[in-house]
C-alpha cells in the first residue's frame, strides 16, 4: 500500500514507453563513459540512471574480444585506446635536425600540437604580415622513464553526484507511492550503470614509448610541423621519443577484462530490455520520475561531453614531460618564421651536425635563382659570428646583376623578413648571440 497518495493518479495521459526508452541520447553517454580514464575517481561514480544503455553496451561490448561476445556484439574489434578517444589522430610531420630523420607522428604528437595553441604568444615584430603563424621553443630535460599516466581529481568529480543523487530520489519516490515497476527499473538502471562504469574503467592506462636510444645516437633535436606552427623540440633522443613514438596505451587483463566488459554489456542489455517492460506498466507519477532521472543524467552527460577531451589528455602529456621551458612566438610572414625557426635550431650546445640549408629547403623548396640568392645570404648571415650588423641581408649592387626589377624588389622584401627574424632572435637570446660563434663548416660537421 502506498505511503502517500500516488500524485496524477487521475490523469489519463500516458507517456509513450519505447519513446522515453530511446529518447535521450546515447553519444553523450558513450563519450562520458570513455572520459573515465582522463579523470581520476570517475569510475566509482557511475551509480545513476544513465540513458542510452543500448549503445553503450553495443558500443562498449565490442571490447570483449572472444567468439561467444564477438557473435554478441558484433563490429570491428579496434584497440581500446581507440574506442576510448584516447589514440587514432594523425601528428604533424617530424624532421630531425641532426639524425635528418623524416617521420609522420601520431596521438602525442597532435596533442602537442593542440596543447601548445593555447600558449601565450611573443610578438616578434616583422616589416610585413602576410601569413601569420607561430614558432614554440620546446626544451626537455632528461626524464626518468616509467609509463605511468599522471592523473589527478578535479572539481569536475563533484558534479557526478548531482545524478546519483537526483536518480536515489527518484527511486525513492517510486517506493513512497508503490509504484514498483517505475521503482525497480530505476534501481536497475542506477546498478547496471554503476557497474558498467567499474567494469569498462578497470583497465590499465600507461603511455608507451621507445625509452631507450640506438648507442651512439644523436640527440633527439628536430621540428613538428603543422598548419602555420612549428615546435622545435630540443633535448634527448629518449625524451623526444615520448613525443614523436609514444602513444597512450589502455589494456585489459585478457580473460577477466573480457568476462567482465562482456558481462556488464549484458547487464546493459538487460536493462534496456526492462524499460521497455516495466515502464509502460508503472504510473504516471513514476514514469515521470524515470523521465527526470534520465534527464538529470543526460545533463551530466553533456557537461561531461563538453570538456575537452583533447585538451585534457594534452595537459596529461605535458605533466609527464615536465619538467620543460616553453616559449611560443608569433610571426607575420613566413619567410619570417622560416629563418627563426633555422635560428633556434642552430644555437647552443646542440647546434653542432645541423645544416641551415636542409632546414630552409624544408619550409622553402623554391629552386628559383631569387630564392637560391636569398638562402645564401642568410647562411651567410648565420656563419657571421651571428653579427648584429646583418651585413649579409643588405642587397648590393653585385645581387642585383642579371635580375629584372621585379626580382630584385622581392629579393629585397625577403631579405627585409630575415632581417626582422634575426632583430627578433637578437633580442630574445642576446647571451647566445653574444658568446656563441657559428661557422657554417662547424654546423656542417658531424
Amino acid at each position: 500500500m502506498p505511503v502517500l497518495d500516488r500524485p496524477l493518479s487521475d490523469s489519463k495521459f500516458t507517456l509513450d514507453a519505447s519513446g522515453v526508452a530511446s529518447f535521450f541520447g546515447g553519444e553523450e553517454a558513450i563519450s562520458a563513459m570513455a572520459s573515465i580514464y582522463l579523470q581520476r575517481g570517475r569510475r566509482w561514480l557511475g551509480f545513476h540512471n544513465s540513458p542510452g544503455s543500448y549503445t553503450i553496451a553495443k558500443h562498449f561490448g565490442q571490447l570483449a574480444n572472444s567468439r561467444f561476445w564477438d557473435g554478441l556484439f558484433q563490429g570491428r574489434n579496434e584497440p581500446p585506446e581507440i574506442v576510448f578517444g584516447l589514440d587514432g589522430q594523425p601528428g604533424p610531420r617530424y624532421v630531425a635536425s641532426l639524425s635528418r630523420t623524416k617521420m609522420q607522428t601520431g596521438h602525442l604528437g597532435y596533442l602537442t600540437i593542440e596543447r601548445i595553441k593555447d600558449e601565450e604568444k611573443v610578438e616578434i615584430k616583422t616589416w610585413r604580415r602576410t601569413t601569420q603563424g607561430t614558432v614554440t621553443l620546446l626544451e626537455l630535460s632528461a626524464l626518468p622513464y616509467d609509463n605511468t599516466v599522471p592523473q589527478e581529481h578535479t572539481i569536475h568529480e563533484l558534479f557526478a553526484f548531482i545524478p546519483i543523487i537526483a536518480s536515489l530520489a527518484a527511486c525513492i519516490m517510486c517506493a513512497v507511492v508503490a509504484d514498483w515497476y517505475c521503482c525497480s527499473v530505476i534501481l536497475s538502471g542506477i546498478i547496471t550503470n554503476g557497474l558498467a562504469t567499474i567494469m569498462i574503467g578497470s583497465g590499465e592506462f600507461s603511455l608507451n614509448t621507445v625509452s631507450r636510444a640506438a648507442d651512439g645516437a644523436p640527440r633527439g633535436d628536430g621540428l613538428l610541423i603543422g598548419d602555420n606552427t612549428v615546435v622545435v623540440v630540443k633535448g634527448e633522443e629518449k625524451d623526444v621519443n615520448i613525443i614523436t613514438k609514444g602513444k597512450f596505451v589502455l589494456r585489459f587483463y585478457r580473460a577477466a577484462g573480457n568476462r567482465e566488459i562482456g558481462q556488464s554489456s549484458l547487464l546493459l542489455l538487460f536493462h534496456s530490455l526492462l524499460q521497455l517492460l516495466l515502464i509502460p506498466q508503472g504510473t504516471l507519477f513514476g514514469q515521470t520520475m524515470f523521465v527526470a532521472s534520465l534527464g538529470v543524467s543526460w545533463a551530466y552527460n553533456s557537461y561531461i561531453c563538453s570538456l575537452e577531451k583533447y585538451k585534457i589528455q594534452a595537459d596529461i602529456l605535458f605533466k609527464k614531460l615536465q619538467p620543460l621551458r616553453m616559449t611560443t612566438y608569433r610571426l607575420g610572414s613566413r619567410t619570417s618564421r622560416t629563418v627563426f625557426v633555422c635560428l633556434l635550431l642552430c644555437h647552443g650546445p646542440s647546434h653542432v651536425g645541423v645544416d641551415p640549408n636542409e632546414i630552409l629547403l624544408e619550409f622553402i623548396p623554391n629552386q628559383t635563382v631569387v630564392w637560391e640568392m636569398w638562402r645564401g645570404k642568410v647562411i651567410q648571415q648565420m656563419s657571421d659570428k651571428w653579427s648584429l650588423s646583418l651585413s649579409f641581408l643588405e642587397l648590393d649592387q653585385e645581387d642585383r646583376l642579371g635580375l629584372d626589377q621585379s626580382d630584385i624588389n622581392l629579393l629585397d622584401s625577403l631579405l627585409r623578413d630575415a632581417k626582422s627574424a634575426f632583430q627578433g632572435f637578437s633580442h630574445h637570446f642576446p647571451p647566445q648571440i653574444q658568446n656563441q660563434t657559428f661557422s657554417y663548416t662547424t654546423l656542417l660537421a658531424t
